[in-house]
Formats: structure tokens, sequence, C-alpha cells
């Protein structure tokens, strides 16, 4: 006998006896499947289902009407898959919580009284102090615990979502996409009845173990990973991303060195990296729906996923997206899989008997409803439900255009980047950034290291971010005698391998501290992208291999009225400016002499000294500079005479005496030397890094996972030991300061190898996803 709603492959291991004596029950999980012969005559022949049915998993009619809708999605549906999805998930955010969440560090961020800039998203929002903030962590963790092991849940989700959120609105400086999905899926877990299945509420309350659940917990969670994915790959629809622009620098990375056996570094980089996210991004939701697709898109899908937690430092998000890919399969399939283990085994793993029992937070068929544990008719529970699947989906693919309503926080990428799932469409590289401070009373002008009173380099490229730094920085400006304090930036970045172009988004003429801002409203000192000079990157690149090895070059845009102050080191010589497009005024500061450039013209510049490059012409300009570091040049040709002589010393080739200061460097024993000689130095960094390298290339498989564990191990203790802490100073007070010193210090013990490293590569901002 089968169970009505289930294929014979996925009910048959978990059928007991005893199911046979209850009433058929229409289970479905929303996938397209195959529907078992019923009950009857044997050799009745199956009811023909339509093509949408088979591929869809519903009907046509079942979208008639509002009756109809509210019956399909609280349709009963099997618990297995939601219920091993919440205990991964609530295990990654136990996991992520001392890492990517900070625990581990928090101390460093949150310390009491620390002069420290911050980034809300509202103003209002402050840090607890810091014993509190572990608290609130613990609490966090606490939350995740009960998530995993489905004990307590409702109340468990609300621990977790409750301090995720506000920690996540604390702190714009470390938005990303991935942990704003975090914050979602905590979100939506609160709702569903995530803890039917291998839970400890299912232990403690029989009407929840093993019960149904609607349907709409599926299709919300479903829905969403195709956001992530779809969206994604419409943004990366952008002409940058197309051309190969945004992440160049991947291809660079020992992982895709099997692809480049056939092609080039720059054809991997646009048909693999650039080619290859697009089409996946596009593609896995609806290769994961379809039975037929779904085995090759979970392959390339955690093929995918593999590659990002090597390529990025991005925590549990390659993970937690490999956890979502079983949502799409049929939601019995734990059952399935487990029964393939021994059953000595079985305590251990989740169950696959006896089948899921009725739920009053279904709707089932009126033939198979003989009580009230399984509704016939709809109640506002289930409407509810609805509703809440429908809004919420529409909300969810209308977030990432919403920018035409918060214009405030619109820069080179539109709108707040955590929640628009353009996930590194845009690579950025900054040349320059000055802060200059005036007093509003004296005049006197001064200039501020980037980055003071903050551990952010955020704030570079946002311009809320950019009016809350300035407002921090004039409060702060206060304390040093400062009356009344200017705030102007000149920010120089460049994006997708573009000009490097002054103020490429903020006016260095506009006083930011006073400066309107509105959320609602564009900003006024936002300065437009250069997209009329994108043609010339290929040009760029055509200048760049024309040059030698030695010779360097900086490619400039800026807009008409503005100027770049620069300083030519006495290292760079032979520094050159030539203009490729506009017209400039070129003033050497110190001979207060001026200098008119047009297209092609050149001019060299003196070593020493500041110039001022304006922009006369009605268009933007764009110029270049080109420039030897001479000191570096030589630097380079003693260290190339030092290793060839290491080299000839090695092979026995060498025939002249060795000076004695040189014998136990090149030897291989001058790492205790006190050396000062800055050639030699640098001779002995270099082959300490050399040395480094090597060793982690040819480390073995155990090597390396001992290196891994012990890194994780020092973050865990340090994380634990700080909280302990923090908690024994809520409960009975602080200790004296020697003795929390010595708690501290025996907190930060590290790993006496001092090895660390992940190998990933990491963008500047730290928010790395394909």
């Amino acid at each position: 006998m089968e169970t009505p709603g289930h294929d014979s492959s996925a009910g048959a291991p978990y059928i007991q006896a005893s199911a046979r004596k209850r009433r058929r029950v229409d289970r479905d999980d929303g996938n397209p499947k195959k529907t078992p012969a019923p009950e009857g005559r044997k050799g009745s022949p199956p009811p023909q289902q339509s093509r949408m049915k088979r591929l869809l998993g519903f009907e046509k009619e079942d979208l008639s009407s509002w009756h109809r809708l509210v019956c399909l999605l609280n349709r009963p549906t099997d618990p297995a898959s939601l219920g091993v999805f919440r205990f991964l998930f609530g295990l990654l955010m136990v996991v992520d919580i001392p890492q990517e969440r900070g625990l581990s560090h928090l101390d460093f961020k949150y310390l009491d009284g620390a002069p420290v800039c911050r980034f809300p998203l509202f103003n209002f929002l402050k840090p607890l102090p810091l014993d509190w903030m572990y608290l609130l962590y613990v609490i966090m963790l606490f939350g995740a615990l009960g998530i995993m092991l489905g004990c307590f849940y409702r109340l468990s989700c609300l621990m977790f979502i409750s301090t995720y959120w506000y920690i996540f609105f604390l702190d714009k400086t470390t938005w990303n996409n991935h942990s704003y999905l975090y914050g979602l899926i905590g979100f939506q877990l609160t709702l569903m009845d995530a803890n039917r299945y291998w839970s400890i509420d299912g232990l403690r309350n029989p009407k929840k173990r093993n019960a149904d659940v609607p349907l709409w917990n599926y299709t919300v969670l479903r829905a969403q990973i195709f956001i992530v994915y779809f969206i994604a790959g419409i943004k990366k629809l952008d002409s940058d991303w197309v051309g190969g622009y945004s992440m160049g620098y991947l291809s660079h990375h020992w992982l895709f060195d099997p692809f480049k056996l056939v092609l080039s570094e720059e054809m991997t980089s646009l048909i693999v990296v650039h080619g290859g996210g697009l089409v996946l991004d596009l593609s896995a939701g609806y290769l994961l729906f379809f039975d037929a697709t779904r085995p090759i898109a979970m392959f390339f899908v955690t093929y995918f996923h593999s590659m990002n937690s090597q390529l990025f430092s991005i925590g549990m998000f390659p993970y937690a997206m490999m956890a979502t890919s079983p949502l799409f399969c049929y939601a019995d399939w734990p059952r399935r899989f487990f029964a393939r283990f021994p059953s000595c085994l079985r305590v251990l793993l989740p169950p696959i008997t006896p089948p899921p029992q009725p739920s009053t937070s279904c709707v089932y068929p009126k033939s198979s409803s003989d009580s009230a544990s399984a509704p016939a008719k709809p109640s506002r529970r289930h409407t509810l439900g609805t509703l809440f699947t429908l809004l919420y989906i529409t909300e969810q693919l209308f977030m990432p255009y919403s920018h035409f309503i918060t214009q405030g926080y619109n820069n080179l990428t539109n709108g707040l980047y955590g929640y628009s799932w353009d996930m590194m469409v845009h690579s950025r590289s900054h040349q320059h950034v000055k802060i200059t401070y005036r007093d509003g009373k004296t005049g006197e002008i001064g200039y501020l290291n980037p980055g003071v009173f903050t551990q952010s380099r955020r704030w570079k490229d946002h311009g809320d971010m950019l009016k809350q730094y300035a407002t921090c920085l004039s409060q702060q400006l206060l304390n040093y005698n400062i009356s009344e304090p200017e705030i102007y930036f000149d920010i120089w970045v460049s994006i997708n391998e573009r000009f490097q172009q002054s103020t490429r988004i903020f006016d260095p003429r506009v006083d930011i501290v006073k400066a309107d801002w509105s959320p609602f409203r564009p900003t006024p000192w936002l300065m437009p992208l250069l997209v009329d000079l994108s043609p010339w990157r290929t040009k760029l690149l055509e200048i760049e291999n024309t040059l030698d090895n030695q010779t360097e070059v900086v490619f400039i845009a800026d807009f008409p009225g503005l100027h770049l102050e620069n300083f030519v080191s006495e290292d760079l010589g032979n520094t050159s400016v030539q203009l490729l497009q506009g017209q400039l005024s070129v003033e050497i500061v110190e001979e207060r002499k001026n200098y008119t450039l047009g297209p092609g013209d050149k001019m060299q510049l003196p070593a020493g000294q500041y110039h001022k490059v304006y922009t006369i012409s009605p268009e933007p300009s764009c110029y270049m500079y080109i420039y030897v570091n001479t000191t570096e040049t030589a630097l380079q040709k003693n260290l190339t005479q030092l290793y060839e002589l290491q080299e000839r010393l090695r092979n026995g080739t060498e025939t002249e005496p060795l000076p004695p200061e040189l014998q136990p460097i090149l030897n291989g024993t001058g790492g205790e030397l006190n050396v000062t000689d800055p050639v030699l130095k640098a001779f002995l960094r270099q082959q300490k890094h050399m040395e480094e390298r090597q060793r982690r290339r040819n480390a073995t498989l155990l090597e390396r996972s001992i290196r891994f564990s012990q890194k994780k191990y020092y973050i865990l203790r340090r994380s634990f030991l700080m909280t302990a802490i923090a908690l024994r100073n809520l409960a009975v007070g602080l200790p004296p300061l020697e003795q929390l010193a010595q708690e501290v210090a025996y907190a930060n013990l590290k790993d006496p190898s001092g090895r660390e490293g992940s190998g990933a590569t990491q963008d500047e901002d730290g928010h790395g996803e394909l």
C-alpha cells in the first residue's frame, strides 16, 4: 500500500503496517512527480495527469480561485526536508556567530569609551556597553542552538532574529547580501513549522512529532533561494560584468588553473568567471526545480559554492547555500536517504518512520478529514499563511529595485548594498583619499589620516556613511580645539577597471558636515559615473602592454572645474603627465607657473614638489601619469644580484670569497641576525615569505587539517573566554584591573607557531561573493 501524494520510491521505505489503517491523505510537497496507483483492484491504471501537474506539481484549477489557492499553499507536506534544513541552518549560524558575526573580537569593536565613529542604519541606534553586547551575542547563540535542535523553537527563533537584526542594523559597514539572507531565513523560520521533524519539541509534544507542514513553508524558502540566484543573475547583465571587467583578478587564483590549460587567462576571466557566473545565477533556480535537471544543478551549484569558499572570506555563506539546495528535492528525501544507513546508526540520524501525521496547520481533502486534526476547510490561520507567502515573495521581488525610493543611498551601485543581490558586480580600487578639515572661526586648514576614529573602509564609497563619518569627525575635532569644523573629502576610486576618477563619488568642494542628505532625495554632492569614458578601458590595456616592467602608469579622469593636487616623491624618477582627452592646466606650485596641455601633450614633472592639475575643458578630461620608481628598481636589482649569488653558492660555481656579513644570510642562518642594511632586510623578508609559501604549498592534507583546526580552535577559545569574563562582570562586578588584564591576556594566547591565513581572496570591503 502507498501513501497518496508520494511516489512509490519515496514512500515505500518508511510506510509501516499501522499506516494502512489511516485514512488516505493527499500530501504533496509542490514538486512535480508521478502519482502512484490508487487503492482498489490490482493492476488498475493510474489516473492521467496534466502536463502542468507533471511539470509544476499543481493544476491550473488550483489557481482559479482564492479558496483553491489557499488549499494549495496549505496542502499537507512531509516535514522531513524542512526539519533537516532547520538543523543545518541553526548549526551554520552557531559556527558563524564566533566568526563572521564577530564574537571572537567583540571587544575590539565595541570597547567602552573608545573614540570610534560608527555607521548604524538609524542614527539613534547605539551599541550597548561591552559586557551587555557579549550577553546579546550569548542570546543570539542560544537562539541559533535552539533552532538547530528544534528546542523551544518559536522562542529560539525570536531570540536569534531579534538580536541578529539589531546587530545587523548597528553597523552598515559589515553589510553584505549573505548576512541579509541569514536574517531573512531566520525570520521565515520563525513563522514556519520547522520543528515538526527531528526536534526536541517533537519529543516533548506528540502532536508536533512528525506532523505535516503546509506547502507554503517550502514555497517561501524555495522562492527566496530562487530570487537570490535569479536577481543576482539579472544584476550581472550589467555591461561591465558581461564585458569581463568586474572580477578580472579572480582568474589569477589557482582554482582556475585547470581552465587555463586550454584557455588564456583573459579568456578564463571572460568565459569561466564572468560567463559561468552569469549563466549559473540565471539558471540555477529553474534547474533546481525540475526533476530532470536537478542532479545537474546540484552538481554545478555545489561546485560553484565550493569554489567561493576558497576564493573569498565569506564565512558560512557557501555552505548555507549548499544546505538550501535539497529544499528543491522531494520533501521526504531524508527518509529515503537515511533509510540506506545501517540500523545501528538510526538512533543518531533523522527518523525514517512513521509517516507524517495530520496537522491543524494544513488543509486536507474532505474525504480524508475525519477529525479536527485534519481540517478540510481553510481557517484564518491558513488564509494568513497564504497572504504572508504572496506578500513576502512580492516584497522580495520589489526590494532589489526599490532604489527610486531610498535615493539617498544611491551611489555607483544603486541603493543599500546589503539587500540588492548585486553580488560582486562592482570591484573598486582606491588610488587617493584626502580628508581636509577647516576651522570655521580661524580658517585654519589641516589634514586627517583617512580612516581615523574608525575601523572600517566602507565609508569611502557610500554617501550616507560619509555624512555620518563627517559628523563624527566634527565632534571629535572639538576635543582638539577646532571650532565649528568643516570636513571635505577628496576620494579617487576606480570601478571595474575604469579611470581613477577624481572625486568619483563626492564633490570635494562641499562641507559634508553641513551638506544636506536625506534617504528619500538624491544626494546633491554625489558626482556621476563617467560612463562615457568606459570605452577607454581597451585603450588603457594597450598602453600598459607597451610599457616595460620598470615603468608604471596611473590613469586619471576628472570633472570640469575640479583639480587634482599631487606630490611627486623623490623616489619617482622621470615622472610625466600626458593628456589623452580634454584640456588641462598644470600648475607647479613652487615655481608658480602654469602649463596648458592639449590632447597628446606630455609634460615632465619635477620630483619632490607639489603640482595641481586643473581640468579646463568643458567636458571631462582624462590623462595618465607615467613614472619609474627608481628606488624600487635599484632595490630589485640588488635583490636579483643576491639571489644569483645565493644560487651560485648552492651549486658550487661561485669562486670569489664571500663577504663575512653575507655568509650567514646567504647560507640561510641569518634569520636571527640584527640586520640594518635595507637591502639585506628586504632579502631576508622575501626569503622568509617564499619559504612560508613553499611550506604551505607542500603541506600534506593532515598538516592543512591541523592548521585549519588550530585556527578555528583559537577563535572559539577566545570567544568562550571573553564571553565568560563579560558574564562574570555582569554577575559579580568588575575585578581589579590587574586581574582583568591578566584574564584578557590569557584569552589572547594564540597558536605558538603564529601560522594563520586562509588563502582566500577578499575584496577591500570584505563582502566578496560571486
